[in-house]
């Protein structure tokens, strides 16, 4: 939280700006993908500190398809952690470019050498944020993120059944693809070997689908009040769910099988080190908002 706020200046012109960028990123949230990029580090050789800076981009990231996934043009919706939306404080159009500048400033942050303590590896540092930094770009671009935004817009209210496939492939985008930007960064920031990023990568994609699968499952089962967002939301706009599809009990078990499935590709890396790893997938999976 501190090198969020860091991050993002307060006061300068234009202030609307940055006030409405401020508003968005700094109002809670539970951080996961920021906690994911710093433990992959850590498990993978590295030291917390060297992927601050790559932590506080996925969160930018993630802060900015919030910002936009509200809109009205997209989920059109006024709640999100707990607090007024960006739009509704700030209107349509600061909202947007609040979003673009938290886009821009993700990357910034990311290559800005003074973003990087000096203990890091002067040989293999830059080549390791330039690999992250690909990373990054491909997991929230036309084949990740906005391409299960794309595919969740045209599956709303459409009269067709949409196939479990489907629905897959519009979670693996749209909230899995953040998740393993976020551990695969980490692990590549922290030195990991081939094997491990891409167990890693494997342990992210288990945990991005849970993610949704429980954020499904907790629309249907929670208040807006315990949420901190507008619950049933995907019921009234008729959106395609795993309960939907599934129901609320094999719903359940789905999510079973894929903590089961991250916990399996830890199994080979320091126990003390993968806990926090461990312990993320079972709040992931275990949260009640």
């Amino acid at each position: 939280n501190s090198a969020l706020d860091a991050a993002v200046p307060a006061g300068e012109p234009p202030a609307a700006l940055h006030d409405a960028m401020r508003y968005a990123l700094l109002a809670g949230g539970k951080r996961v993908r920021p906690a994911l990029c710093l433990a992959a580090c850590v498990v993978s050789g590295g030291r917390e500190a060297w992927a601050m800076a790559p932590a506080a981009a996925v969160e930018m990231v993630h802060t900015m398809s919030l910002v936009h996934d509200d809109l009205p043009c997209m989920d059109d919706d006024d709640l999100r952690r707990g607090k007024a939306t960006c739009h509704v404080v700030y209107g349509e159009p600061i909202a947007v470019l609040a979003g673009d500048a938290l886009l821009a400033l993700a990357f910034e942050h990311m290559a800005s050498v003074d973003s990087y303590p000096p203990d890091v590896d002067p040989a293999k540092h830059a080549a390791r944020v330039v690999r992250s930094i690909g990373e990054l770009a491909r997991c929230i671009g036309s084949e990740g993120l906005v391409a299960g935004q794309v595919v969740d817009l045209e599956m709303t209210g459409s009269t067709e059944t949409v196939p479990l496939d489907r629905l897959e492939y519009i979670h693996l985008h749209k909230t899995a693809a953040l998740l393993e930007a976020s551990v695969v960064i980490g692990a590549i920031i922290g030195g990991g070997s081939e094997e491990q990023i891409e167990r890693l990568r494997k342990y992210a994609r288990s945990i991005g689908l849970l993610f949704q699968v429980v954020d499904d499952i907790l629309d249907v089962t929670k208040s807006s009040e315990e949420l901190g967002k507008t619950a049933g939301k995907d019921l009234a706009s008729d959106k395609t769910t795993y309960p939907k599809l599934l129901g609320l009990e094999k719903s359940r078990e789905f999510a079973e099988k894929l903590l089961s499935d991250a916990k399996e590709q830890l199994a080979d890396f320091d126990k003390e080190k993968a806990a926090p790893l461990l312990y993320l997938a079972n709040y992931i999976a275990y949260r009640q908002n």
